[in-house]
């Protein structure tokens, strides 16, 4: 075994010492985007008008969006709206029925039938409510986004409260009222105005999410507007 010279020794540890002293990079910043503001009920509480999606997996009941399969879903499937954003808030009140498998709502991307199904989805995700935190579907996987907060604050198989706040490249997640993200994407570049979609996840086992009281706004003032104290 080779002794390393105490001179290289010295070298490397202040190398090591600097590397950890050193502040991490600040992040790229994109600001908001500008654009029409508008308040958009995307859901009329009776049926899916302004949707796109396998209607054998997607149905309205109770005033309800209900995403449920019993056969085996091969693909991640999304109901998916027909209009494209960039900049929104998105407040929505969500519920995983039957299964442990989680949902979430994908945007910033595009519909990309080649991997399997003609509305799939390769983008960004906030996912509810079994592994909360963020994805880049059909990308880098998994995000640098900490799940735990929304773990302490989020319920398993009941209602929950979300906010979506996306600006620029910045995205801000509110679960029941408590901010659980804030999070810059490093790579704005990924970021495209594109439809809005529910996940109902690539599934061998039956399960079952309900959406309700989905408002969007485009273009948005810089503000969460569920926090609580």
């Amino acid at each position: 075994m080779k002794t390393v010279p105490v001179r290289l020794r010295l070298i490397l540890v202040s190398m090591a010492l600097l590397t950890a002293a050193a502040p991490a990079a600040e992040p790229t910043i994109v600001p908001p985007r500008e654009g029409k503001s508008e308040t958009i009920q995307l859901f009329n509480g009776k049926d899916l008008d302004g949707w796109e999606g396998n209607m054998d997996l997607w149905s309205v009941k109770d005033g309800e969006i209900v995403g449920k399969n019993t056969h085996a879903v091969p693909v991640s499937t999304y109901l998916l709206t027909s209009r494209k954003f960039s900049d929104f808030r998105l407040t929505a009140t969500v519920k995983l029925v039957e299964s442990e498998m989680h949902s979430g709502f994908a945007f910033w991307g595009r519909v990309a039938p080649e991997h399997g199904d003609k509305h799939t989805y390769a983008g960004h995700l906030v996912m509810f409510p079994s592994n909360w935190g963020m994805w880049d579907l059909y990308g880098r996987n998994g995000l640098p986004v900490d799940g735990k907060p929304a773990k302490k604050v989020g319920k398993q198989h009941d209602w929950n409260d979300l906010e979506i706040l996306a600006q620029g490249n910045r995205v801000r997640v509110v679960v029941n009222g408590k901010q659980v993200v804030d999070w810059y994407d490093p790579k704005p570049d990924t970021i495209k105005e594109a439809p809005l979609g529910l996940q109902l996840h690539q599934n061998p086992a039956p399960q079952e999410v309900h959406f309700k009281n989905l408002v969007l706004t485009t273009f948005p003032e810089d503000k969460l507007t569920t926090l609580k104290p």
